[in-house]
């Protein structure tokens, strides 16, 4: 099954060794070895990159973990293809602009009924390859349209998270639903199962999520390598399974968890 990670910093923070931990699943100790990508949030744009080839062998992981690049806020993604081709187009995190922002999206799971169901209907927004995920995200985009043009600008918080959380019931009942969505100011976190196929039995929380805050910075202990440059600023880290050996809080089959700069702002159940 696919692997998500999403850190929420309130400064600028790399995620290097988590990273690396990831990409150990895309091929090495994972059978997860169809595509990778990850998305940095950067002066209201986002540095997407994506590869196709296993996240393990792949040479551009020791490319951005040199960079060293630093975001507040960045989602990543390791791919095992459970429909549609390997391919770049085909590859997680997906990007699309709504307002004037960048919006991304990865998902873990398989729900091909999204593309039958009256509940993920297709306007303005299309898919540029085959996946049931990118196809949702378009649908949840559909979704976010009407709301923020709704506003005009960016609505409130509260009918954000309303907006995603009735996206997320409905994206369950498809199947495994574990989702990452980011719309340039908050992070969405959804939890459902954990399963390998359809017919397969649950194998757990399908998502984790670990709060720390820096020490005089240094990389506080237990954030798979997030590096913080400040003092007592909060680090919220989210992945399929947990990446270290730390306390990370599972959540709960259908439950929200939104995020900005490393604080906590809303979890709520569908």
């Amino acid at each position: 099954m696919c692997e998500l990670l999403a850190m929420s910093s309130g400064i600028p923070a790399t995620v290097n060794l988590a990273l690396g931990v990831l990409a150990r699943h895309g091929g090495g100790d994972g059978p997860d070895k169809d595509g990778w990508g990850i998305a940095y949030y950067e002066s209201g744009d986002v540095r997407l990159i994506k590869d196709a080839a296993p996240a393990f062998a792949s040479p551009w992981i020791g490319f951005v973990e040199g960079l060293s690049l630093r975001s507040t806020l960045v989602l990543a993604h390791i791919r095992r293809a459970t429909s549609a081709e390997v391919a770049l187009r085909n590859t997680h995190p997906f990007m699309r602009e709504l307002g004037g922002r960048p919006h991304v999206f990865a998902h873990n799971g398989s729900v091909p009924g999204v593309f039958n169901s009256e509940s993920f209907p297709l306007g303005r927004f299309r898919p540029l390859g085959e996946t049931d995920s990118e196809r949702a995200f378009c649908a949840l985009m559909e979704r976010a349209a009407q709301t923020w043009d709704r506003w005009g600008e960016m609505p409130p918080l509260s009918e954000r998270i309303g907006m995603v959380a009735d996206f997320a019931e409905r994206f369950r009942r498809e199947g495994p639903a574990n989702f990452l969505y980011a719309d340039s100011d908050a992070v969405y976190l959804y939890g459902d199962r954990r399963k390998q196929h359809a017919k397969a039995r649950p194998e757990g929380p399908g998502l984790h999520f670990l709060v720390e805050h820096s020490h005089e910075g240094r990389p506080f202990p237990g954030a798979g390598g997030v590096n913080i440059e400040d003092v007592d600023h909060p680090v919220l880290l989210a992945a399929s399974v947990p990446l270290t050996d730390e306390d990370w809080t599972p959540l709960s089959e259908g439950e929200l968890l939104v995020a900005r700069k490393g604080e906590i702002l809303s979890r709520i159940r569908t």
